[in-house]
């Protein structure tokens, strides 16, 4: 079966047909394992690579890393075995998966900073705040870890040159049928809501821009000696001529900013702001309250490329500015 560069065979047509799909999937990335670890991994990799890339040179290969260092006691020895293996064998990306506690993520925004740029792109494959323990059937989507999850992926966009790719997991679950929390999307058998991990993702999806801007934080109070409590990213959507950034206050209080916009001439129409707030970390959407946490939208007329602006506490902000 060919799947890579559109000559299929007659059976592989009618099975893509029956998907509904009956054109060719041009699939630029496969993943070969999820999760694994261990020498066998490494030998049953190899083989897979080879055969891959002798047929279809252009596929862009995704390795696994093994299970969260933090979920099993030989966990970070196997992470660093396979990347050992990983510097040498060259695949293209590299998947990392997080479970954690919500202050790891805060305390984590620079995860990436200091990442060799010269090794394997990343693919922040799963992740997760859990704000009881890895696995809990306790555990919720508390507006605090979507919050901290937030700070996180500033981070993750701050570095968009390494990391490729990122997915929050699991995506759905049934109300009476789930496996595992918490989860992106809650649903019934009528009906379904985003949790506020899925607002965020939202928000950043939305948002994302098309260049990668220099964002940095000055004279902002530390929330500990490990992290702060305003978090940011910017990025240039050239298509759109707009600056956007992404604020998050971690904090319990309301910050009143100086924001300065380098290189910035002029300022062209009145900004967007899109906000997630709560005044309750443990706030959560539910079935009873599905729109708890939800986007807030206005409009704000910024007259110069400095300006300054407040960020309530326990929140995610987006700006987005027509510039020039």
């Amino acid at each position: 079966i060919e799947f890579a560069n559109g000559s299929v065979s007659s059976e592989w047509g009618r099975i893509r047909a029956a998907m509904g799909h009956p054109k060719p999937f041009n699939m630029k990335m496969i993943g070969i394992g999820n999760e694994q670890w261990g020498s066998q991994y490494i030998e049953r990799y190899k083989r897979f690579a080879a055969a891959i890339k002798e047929k279809y040179p252009e596929m862009q290969l995704i390795a696994a890393t093994g299970s969260d260092a933090t979920i099993f006691p030989n966990g970070q020895a196997e992470i660093d075995f396979l990347w050992d293996q990983w510097r040498k064998l060259e695949p293209e990306i590299v998947d990392e998966h997080f479970y954690r506690t919500p202050e790891w993520f805060i305390e984590n925004v620079n995860y990436y900073d200091q990442y060799d740029r010269n090794g394997p792109k990343l693919f922040v494959g799963e992740y997760a705040a859990q704000s009881v323990g890895v696995g809990s059937p306790d555990n919720r989507n508390t507006w605090k870890c979507a919050l901290f999850e937030a700070a996180f992926m500033t981070g993750l966009e701050r570095n968009a040159d390494l990391v490729t790719m990122s997915c929050y997991a699991p995506l759905f679950a049934h109300k009476d049928a789930w496996q595992w929390r918490p989860d992106l999307i809650w649903f019934d058998n009528l009906t379904a809501f985003g949790s506020a991990n899925y607002q965020v993702q939202k928000l950043f999806s939305l948002y994302k821009g098309t260049r990668q801007l220099t964002a940095t934080t000055a004279n902002i109070p530390q929330l500990n000696q490990k992290a702060g409590t305003l978090f940011a990213s910017a990025t240039l959507d050239e298509n759109e001529g707009t600056v956007l950034i992404k604020v998050v206050n971690v904090s319990d209080k309301n910050l009143s900013v100086g924001l300065d916009l380098k290189g910035v001439t002029k300022i062209t129409g009145d900004a967007r702001i899109v906000q997630l707030i709560s005044d309750s970390l443990e706030a959560e959407n539910t079935f009873e309250e599905p729109d708890k946490i939800v986007p807030i939208e206005r409009t704000q007329s910024i007259a110069a490329p400095e300006f300054n602006l407040e960020f309530p506490h326990y929140s995610l902000t987006v700006i987005q500015i027509p510039v020039k």
